[in-house]
């Protein structure tokens, strides 16, 4: 039955009192080969949850055996822009089916990103999928890279100008504060002023400059030129409930799931 025609669901709450729920990316444990083969080292080291991407949701009954024989959950997902256009009601019965509570979209890098027409339409868009999908329990976010967050012809960041059109949806946000970083905006800034929206975020660290060159310049949380201590504090304190380990090219996954955990441990 799709989402399209079921019966509508209770819509998850988080409790904000609660410590927050410490996730994995699996698009960091991409090295190690198969699905199962991610979640059974994530689950080695220590994780609790992690973060499926598009290509795990499709093969959902998988996804969910693999969860379930490793005692791991998946409360956050990740779809691309064009795939969640193309395949939305099957994305959304498959996050419903493997337990996502929260699945956030990410915009591409491409010429039409420099538009506001491009940010309004996307914003005014998600924010409709947003009001429907809440009705059978699952939250519709955005998540940012960099790109949201250069300066349109008009003055405004693409990042404002989307939210700016799905107002009054319930529309949210998971902070990428790695990729704020490198924008070259302040992360505490933009975690204050969209508090409101924040219900997730990205914990990954920048490497100094000209190390770790072949890790694409990011390095093991903790170990690299961020504040996170300050910023682990930003995030929780501005709503982010679900924070999401992650490193988009580390030598060795397992290494850096686990000193990574075992760092940002220390703020609980």
């Amino acid at each position: 039955m799709s989402w399209f025609q079921g019966p509508p669901l209770r819509p998850r709450t988080l409790n904000t009192r609660s410590p927050p729920s410490i996730s994995l990316q699996l698009h960091s444990m991409r090295g190690l080969g198969s699905l199962a083969c991610q979640v059974e080292a994530a689950a080695a080291v220590g994780y609790q949850f992690v973060e499926p991407l598009e290509h795990h949701l499709v093969e959902a009954e998988g996804l969910d055996r693999i969860l379930r024989d490793n005692a791991v959950a998946a409360p956050t997902a990740h779809v691309t822009l064009a795939t969640f256009r193309a395949e939305t009601a099957r994305t959304v019965d498959n996050s419903i089916r493997c337990g996502v509570r929260e699945l956030f979209v990410q915009i591409p890098n491409n010429a039409a990103i420099e538009k506001v027409a491009y940010w309004q339409k996307t914003g005014t868009e998600l924010g409709k999928h947003a009001e429907i999908m809440l009705s059978h329990g699952v939250t519709l976010g955005f998540h940012n890279v960099n790109s949201g967050f250069r300066l349109l012809p008009n003055g405004q960041y693409g990042f404002e100008v989307l939210f700016r059109a799905a107002s009054g949806s319930p529309l949210v946000w998971q902070a990428d504060i790695a990729w704020l970083h490198r924008a070259g905006v302040n992360p505490r800034d933009w975690l204050r002023r969209f508090s409101g929206l924040l219900t997730s975020a990205h914990v990954k660290d920048q490497a100094a400059d000209g190390e770790s060159i072949d890790e694409d310049g990011w390095a093991n949380v903790g170990a690299g030129v961020m504040v996170w201590p300050s910023l682990w504090q930003a995030a929780v304190q501005n709503g982010a409930r679900t924070l999401v380990i992650e490193h988009d090219n580390p030598k060795d996954p397992v290494a850096f799931a686990k000193k990574s955990l075992s760092y940002v441990q220390r703020f609980l």
